[in-house]
């Protein structure tokens, strides 16, 4: 009988934690579809949200390598280096070794990267406004920056192996 008690709370269990995983899940795959989706920032340029945000990395650091921005977004440099590709072939972004130092090279934004980078920050600000003003209407200021505390941490602790 005791095994059977110990599936029956095993299941329980599963099941209430599985319930918010889904919550995490279901959020975690609507965002990535979010970010995958070109869109129009403002300019007529056609880009997706990874694309735009490594731009604007670009446009507020100029100088950056793949490697600053392999780290800063926690990828790797062959992934940041197929963005970057794309970015180049857009004219929205140009590489320069410095003199002396052929090894590295450095990114810096074009007057057109500078255009779209602004205007995404521009979008963003609407966006990311919008989602506020409607968060507000259900939850408290408070709640709301528990929400992104508590986000950051689950954050760093995916960034963690596990038996850590």
């Amino acid at each position: 009988m005791k095994d059977t008690e110990n599936v029956i709370q095993t299941n329980a269990k599963y099941h209430e934690l599985d319930a918010k995983a889904n919550i995490i899940y279901k959020f975690v795959m609507n965002y990535n579809d979010y970010i995958k989706t070109a869109r129009d920032y403002g300019t007529g340029e056609i880009i997706n949200m990874v694309e735009v945000h490594t731009l604007t990395v670009i446009e507020e650091n100029p100088g950056t390598t793949v490697t600053e921005v392999a780290l800063e977004w926690n990828r790797t440099r062959g992934a940041v280096s197929q963005i970057i590709t794309k970015l180049e072939q857009r004219g929205l972004i140009i590489r320069k070794k410095k003199a002396g130092n052929a090894k590295n090279v450095h990114l810096y934004v074009t007057d057109k990267g500078e255009i779209l980078s602004k205007a995404h920050k521009e979008y963003d600000i609407k966006e990311l406004t919008w989602a506020d003003k409607t968060l507000h209407k259900r939850f408290t200021t408070e709640e709301i920056n528990l929400f992104y505390n508590v986000m950051q941490k689950y954050t760093e602790l995916l960034e963690i192996p596990n038996n850590e």
